[in-house]
């Protein structure tokens, strides 16, 4: 949903004169089952199925994010064809947040991307309703249910995998720990339905989505072949052992058994981190650089896909490890065979100071699978650290190097490809 800069500028305006005058009191910092936009937020992944916050009545919040990298990147390929790179800053991106509580337990949220990569207008990214407790319906229903049970409905991101948590949302970069995402970003949204049961540390999520990014009532999206729902799953243990210790183990399914487009790996409409590598322009994320999208299923080429994710987690006081093994597998509607793409990736920090406002790390990410062309490999390495000004301030240091191989890219500016350098990320999120 697109909106003119100056009309958006016009309506946050009248919105602020006239929330200010009608709910002065009722603005807030903290709401119920709410993961914190600041450093609070490190590893909440899901929002937290508990509360200290009682209802008091609507209480709106109003946040954002700010975000600039300087780059200082260089790239090339067997063919010295590739265009030169100078270290300079890169556009600034920014999101508004609101978030409004309507009732006990029921939660509203809304991301619009101010600006962006992709975009130089104001876009809503999407948003969500999420319930806790049924006392919108009758006070204490089923409240016993409810203490283990969550429903979230939205035009919104699919939890599929815990990459989802960790990653850069445009100007949100605050819970990812380096700049870039992972070479195969799993990030999409859409209309869609999730049901949460939570017990002792056990996490079981099922979904079900539209499976369209870009939302039709036309009956076909494309060439005559009708988009079906996809329906997706997460399983997990979730458990701070004691003080020291927090494990995690999460594993999520995502089956798309027909659809016209699918977006799992290029859902991204902010635009990816490592400006211009390798095809100068790429703004969009998740095609070939710095992302990669396995292709089963993108307009004039419908498709289906089943796509695996398992991510362990453990820290240990300031020691904090993430793992990444992922399967996608599929096939276009018009191609006879199955090809599959695999993704392994590790990340181990090491936290410290008063409030763990300091980390250093690294992280490696492994893409390999065989394309229409041949067998393709990415494999990315970043190794930085970062610093907590404040709880709402950050700034990042990393060295970044990508390397592109495999006969699949024979004949392409991919073809010994790679990319490498420094870059310096500024990060404000409230």
């Amino acid at each position: 949903m697109k909106l003119p800069i100056k009309h958006f500028t016009l309506i946050l305006i009248a919105f602020s004169i006239s929330a200010g005058s009608a709910f002065a009191q009722q603005f807030t910092r903290d709401l119920q089952y709410f993961r914190y936009s600041d450093q609070r937020g490190l590893n909440q992944f899901e929002a937290p199925f508990e509360t200290d916050f009682k209802f008091d009545g609507l209480k709106i919040r109003i946040g954002g994010a700010n975000t600039i990298q300087f780059q200082g990147l260089r790239n090339d390929n067997a063919a010295g064809s590739l265009t030169d790179l100078e270290s300079n800053f890169n556009l600034a991106t920014s999101n508004l947040d609101l978030d409004a509580v309507l009732a006990n337990g029921v939660r509203m949220h809304l991301r619009t991307y101010l600006s962006s990569q992709n975009h130089n207008e104001a876009y809503v990214k999407g948003g969500y309703l999420q319930i806790d407790r049924l006392d919108f319906i009758q006070e204490g229903l089923f409240d016993g249910m409810m203490d283990k049970v969550r429903f979230k409905v939205g035009h919104m991101e699919l939890n599929y995998g815990d990459n989802h948590f960790r990653r850069t949302d445009n100007a949100q970069a605050i819970y990812n720990p380096f700049v870039g995402n992972y070479i195969m970003d799993s990030f999409t949204t859409e209309v869609a339905g999730e049901v949460y049961y939570f017990n002792e540390g056990l996490l079981a999520m099922v979904g079900i989505s539209n499976g369209k990014l870009n939302q039709s009532v036309t009956d076909a999206d494309g060439n005559g072949f009708k988009t079906k729902p996809s329906v997706y799953g997460k399983l997990g243990y979730d458990k701070q052992v004691n003080e020291d210790l927090r494990v995690r183990l999460t594993g999520s399914i995502l089956n798309i058994t027909q659809s016209a487009s699918i977006y799992l790996y290029s859902g991204d409409r902010a635009g990816s981190r490592y400006y211009d590598v390798i095809t100068p322009g790429n703004f969009r994320a998740g095609r070939f650089s710095p992302s990669f999208t396995p292709g089963f299923g993108q307009p004039a080429a419908p498709g289906e896909m089943t796509a695996l994710m398992i991510n362990p987690f453990i820290k240990f006081q300031g020691l904090e490890f993430y793992g990444v093994f992922e399967n996608t597998s599929g096939k276009l509607k018009s191609a006879p065979d199955r090809r599959t793409f695999n993704q392994y990736g590790a990340e181990l920090l090491y936290r410290f100071g008063t409030n763990e406002d300091i980390y250093i790390g690294g992280r490696y990410n492994l893409v390999d699978g065989k394309t229409t062309n041949g067998d393709i490999e990415i494999d990315r390495f970043n190794i930085g650290g970062g610093w907590f000004l404040t709880k709402n301030v950050l700034a990042k240091l990393e060295y970044v190097t990508q390397n592109y191989s495999g006969d699949g890219y024979a004949g392409s500016p991919y073809e010994g490809a790679e990319f490498n350098g420094v870059m310096i990320e500024a990060v404000i999120s409230f």
